[in-house]
């Protein structure tokens, strides 16, 4: 943990990028013959789970890059690996892309190597959480909200708020709500309360919940603590949270699509709400190493993840949204309504993780900085 603290002071006072970064790959050779990656759970599929789920093993065919992945369920745990070097490629979300940038531990992309480029969403080709003085600093690769998961056994119809898992309360089936829901073990989920609080207590003025003042950010570690009464687990492994909420009593809690999907083909009584306070999401960038030793199969795998094939398997599997438009339509897995289904209209109500920093536009540079973030969201877990 020390590391994230060293990492996100060092954000604060460096999220001023000085001069013009150049890409460092200007033209592809051969590839390596490997390929290490950090990703989210379920972002890399070889068919291990699924026969039906596989994108890694026709690009190590036709490649020769031997495909390696390691998971990381938080940001804060993707920061931390790739400050420790090895890694090729990150499928970094935007709480964690910028420190990556700031720290130096990314390159420049040149999308000049990436012929599908101009395949990629407008809504994303110049996203702020990955694009610094018109550079871009990775491809991206996924987007989607944090749904609220609930049980529909304790549920008959879906929850409208979030206040199932913020306040205590009696929930439909009569018991209370305490010890039978989740919360993200992650400083992120901090948004998630002010989010909450937005909606709730406009009095706050809170305009944008990654950009929180010192009263409106206590305001919002209030609430996060009387969430820590009602809590029965702080989750950040996605196949953790999926046994909680079939063996454990769970009834509720902020998720990604992916443990929804998985619980709903396992046949569990298991659905997912955007509640009336709106989401946060995510969207996530494939981002370089500064020192990648594995440069032109990093390229490779850049191109090869925007093809509308693998981007439409990993939005059917993931529960996710492509950033190529051209994957709605004709894909197998995902179908033709796969994309409204999982929210593609949606990118508007959706307010995406991005790093909090002092510097803040909505609150004349006076916000809480992600470091504090992080010191206090172990203090509301820990109790304090």
């Amino acid at each position: 943990m020390n590391a994230f603290l060293k990492s996100c002071t060092a954000l604060t006072v460096a999220l001023a990028f000085s001069g013009q970064a150049i890409a460092q790959v200007k033209e592809l050779g051969k590839g390596e013959g490997e390929l290490n990656i950090v990703a989210w759970p379920g972002y890399i599929e070889r068919g291990e789970t699924d026969k039906n789920y596989d994108w890694v093993t026709a690009f190590e065919k036709e490649t020769g890059c031997k495909v390696n992945v390691k998971t990381a369920n938080t940001s804060d745990e993707m920061v931390s690996l790739m400050n420790e070097g090895g890694f090729d490629l990150v499928t970094a979300s935007g709480d964690a892309s910028l420190r990556l940038v700031a720290g130096k531990r990314v390159q420049p992309i040149n999308t000049d190597l990436v012929k599908s480029w101009k395949t990629v969403d407008d809504r994303l080709k110049d996203a702020p959480w990955f694009t610094v003085d018109k550079v871009h600093y990775g491809v991206p690769y996924q987007w989607g909200p944090n749904v609220l998961m609930y049980n529909t056994d304790v549920f008959k119809e879906a929850p409208k708020s979030w206040n199932v898992v913020f306040e205590e309360m009696k929930l439909p089936d009569g018991k209370s709500n305490k010890g039978r829901v989740q919360a993200y073990d992650g400083p992120i989920h901090i948004a998630d309360a002010a989010n909450y609080l937005m909606f709730h207590k406009p009095e706050l003025g809170i305009k944008d919940p990654y950009e929180l003042t010192e009263d409106q950010y206590k305001a919002a570690l209030d609430l996060l603590r009387t969430q820590r009464t009602l809590v029965g687990r702080y989750w950040h492994d996605a196949a953790i949270q999926v046994d909680d909420f079939q063996n454990e009593g769970v009834v509720a809690s902020g998720s990604w699509p992916y443990q929804v999907n998985t619980l709903v083909a396992a046949k569990k009584p298991v659905a997912s709400t955007v509640p009336e306070e709106g989401v946060t999401g995510w969207a996530d960038t494939t981002m370089m190493e500064a020192d990648a030793a594995h440069p032109n199969c990093a390229y490779m795998w850049l191109e090869h993840s925007l093809s509308p094939k693998v981007q439409g398997d990993v939005s059917s599997w993931f529960g996710s949204l492509p950033v190529v438009p051209a994957a709605c339509k004709g894909n197998e897995l995902l179908g033709d309504e796969g994309c409204k289904t999982n929210g593609y209209d949606n990118f508007d109500k959706i307010k995406f993780w991005k790093t909090p920093v002092s510097k803040c536009a909505t609150e004349n540079d006076q916000c809480v900085p992600y470091y504090r973030w992080v010191s206090d969201y172990i203090g509301v877990i820990g109790g304090r």
